[in-house]
């Protein structure tokens, strides 16, 4: 069984994973946030490159992408799933040259290692401002995601309240590559959203649910990846995915 101090990162992850995946799930943004991970793939080869920290450079990577995503959707026309998805694809290309061998697949699948008390409190940190930041923003969230016009009667940045969720969502990603990998950290985001978002009658329940689902999704595959000599990454996702099957036989009163 993980030690207590591997739980906490992953589980704090799983927390600002459900909630941000939520809004994402709402937004119509559920194929493209998943697409979003992989932009973390250049700086991932970067930072091998030049031998520093390759979640340090994921970050890097995905803060980039998440200021260049925002500016390009408010300079054109074109949806932001469009241009995540131009992203992306640029991106996977240019990740897969840049890493190679024992890295990429690194990259793609994570590679859960003991952190030290730095890393694991600058990482409880970022996660505790995410999920911070959903919560106080959610109903600006909301009001920005069902009409921009009124929005800003109501007083709210839309352009501003974007960028943040972007960054948030971002942050997020890069939090989780070193246990879910870029192919799996965005589905840790979706995957127990769209399972709330089945169940769930309001916001605030789907909001407590997507988090209850990614925690115990985490959770388990983390505990019972050693015991059956799995990798933990791919197993958190199929406990989520079997919960989400689950759901579907689940009607929800009307």
């Amino acid at each position: 069984m993980p030690a207590l101090a591997d739980l906490v990162l992953p589980l704090a992850v799983a927390a600002a994973a459900g909630l941000v995946g939520s809004i994402a799930v709402m937004r119509r943004l559920t194929l493209a946030s998943d697409a979003m991970a992989h932009i973390a793939l250049p700086g991932v080869g970067v930072a091998v490159l030049l031998r520093i920290n390759p979640v340090l450079g994921a970050a890097v990577a995905l803060l980039v992408g998440a200021l260049l995503i925002w500016s390009l959707e408010r300079r054109t026309s074109l949806p932001t799933e469009a241009i995540i998805g131009v992203m992306f694809s640029a991106a996977l290309a240019i990740g897969s040259m840049l890493t190679s061998g024992e890295e990429l697949i690194e990259a793609l699948f994570g590679a859960p290692r003991t952190l030290g008390p730095i890393e694991l409190g600058l990482g409880l940190l970022v996660a505790g401002l995410v999920i911070g930041f959903v919560i106080r923003a959610r109903s600006r969230l909301v009001i920005a995601l069902v009409s921009e016009d009124l929005a800003r009667t109501a007083g709210i940045n839309v352009p501003r309240i974007n960028l943040l969720f972007l960054i948030a969502f971002a942050a997020t990603v890069a939090l989780g590559l070193r246990f879910l990998g870029v192919l799996l950290m965005g589905s840790l985001a979706i995957i127990p959203a769209a399972t709330a978002r089945h169940l769930a009658r309001n916001l605030g329940s789907m909001l407590l649910l997507a988090v209850a689902i990614a925690l115990v999704s985490t959770l388990a595959g983390l505990i019972a990846a050693p015991a059956i000599g799995a990798e933990p990454g791919p197993l958190i996702i199929s406990i989520a995915s079997a919960i989400f099957l689950a759901s579907l036989l689940i009607r929800r009163s009307r």
